[in-house]
């Protein structure tokens, strides 16, 4: 690697790090501002507060990653042309591509990070939510009276689960279909009991139901019945269950085909999904917008380059709400209605390449 790239890459990073971490710092502190007595009259101790403002972190770099990558990119090639850095490469012989290539690899491991903050976020999410007491926390010997959905489209009604016993009282499982071909299934039992050595739901004095149409029924009752549909262990049912937020991609993605299976409508969820891979990858797409963007008044000064990131940030953070709701609406399909911004942006982002003079 050359000296200029190295000195490039640094002053890259600078800028790029105290973006990353200082806009969520100081959203972080005026929200802590507004909250702290919230929190204190619920007994929370300091400590719980601040632990619960760390994991807020990565939710928040994630959202403002491609701000970081636009502001460092920006200001450092925005820095080459003030300082005549640009001019004395251009003389050496060193084009304006070649230049700021270190700048683009730079923002190709922002996209990494982005995919790493986007699977950390709904973990440290849920726990800063227990944390400040807006989530129970989940019991360690029971549960009782709740509903849970599973893969596959199953919902199971829960009366009672015991851990200790491997127990569970008054169950209903449900999958709901489509027609013949895909019926819905209902099974009612009184008690269910799971076997550690055959991992497996055995249900005890039921019914099984099959409904396949208006005039398509088919029912049997059972005083045993070993099902494989319930993989879940009994640890796995006294979890609570997730918001959308609060899921992985891969989560997500089960979520959802769960969701279109019974019929309901998941374009909402499938433009969130979607943009868990578009925000990060926007940060390539930024930095090939903002590096030829950032000479175009070479001799401006840094309020010049202030200006432009924000007003750059305020377009792109408002295409992406756009995006949302054009997804949800159903005007665009889902995944192109997330990727709709990136296309915009690698558009300009072409066009200015193209003008750029090398």
């Amino acid at each position: 690697m050359r000296t200029l790239d190295r000195y490039l890459l640094r002053e890259w990073l600078r800028v790029f790090l105290i973006t990353l971490l200082g806009f969520p710092i100081l959203v972080i502190v005026i929200d802590l501002t507004d909250k702290l007595d919230r929190y204190m009259s619920r007994g929370i101790s300091k400590g719980a507060v601040a632990l619960s403002y760390v994991y807020d972190l990565p939710e928040k770099m994630f959202l403002v990653l491609p701000v970081a990558v636009l502001f460092a990119t920006v200001f450092t090639v925005g820095a080459l042309g003030r300082h005549s850095e640009l001019t004395a490469a251009k003389a050496s012989g060193i084009s304006f591509h070649r230049l700021v290539r270190p700048l683009f690899l730079a923002a190709g491991a922002a996209f990494l990070v982005g995919l790493l903050l986007g699977e950390l976020a709904p973990v440290v999410t849920r726990r800063r939510l227990e944390l400040l007491g807006e989530r129970a926390i989940r019991s360690s010997t029971g549960r009782y009276n709740f509903v849970y959905r599973a893969d596959g489209g199953w919902v199971y009604a829960i009366r009672s689960l015991e851990l200790s016993t491997r127990e569970m009282r008054d169950l209903i499982m449900e999958r709901e279909g489509t027609g013949a071909a895909y019926p819905t299934i209902v099974l009612a039992a009184q008690r269910g009991v799971y076997s550690d050595t055959t991992s497996r739901w055995t249900m005890h004095d039921g019914a099984l139901r099959y409904l396949g149409g208006p005039l398509e029924e088919f029912a049997f009752q059972f005083d045993s019945l070993r099902t494989r549909t319930l993989r879940e262990q009994p640890v796995d049912l006294l979890a609570e269950p997730k918001a959308p937020d609060e899921m992985r991609y891969a989560e997500l993605g089960r979520y959802i085909d769960a969701l279109a299976r019974s019929g309901a409508d998941a374009k909402k969820l499938r433009v969130e999904r979607a943009l868990k891979i578009a925000i990060p990858f926007i940060c390539v797409l930024i930095a090939l917008f903002g590096a030829p963007l950032a000479i175009s008044s070479p001799r401006s000064g840094a309020a010049w380059g202030v200006a432009v990131s924000l007003a750059t940030t305020f377009v792109v953070l408002l295409m992406f709400q756009l995006s949302k709701a054009v997804g949800a609406g159903g005007v665009l399909p889902p995944a192109l209605a997330a990727w709709t911004p990136n296309i915009l942006v690698a558009v300009a982002a072409v066009y200015l390449l193209r003008k750029a003079p090398t």
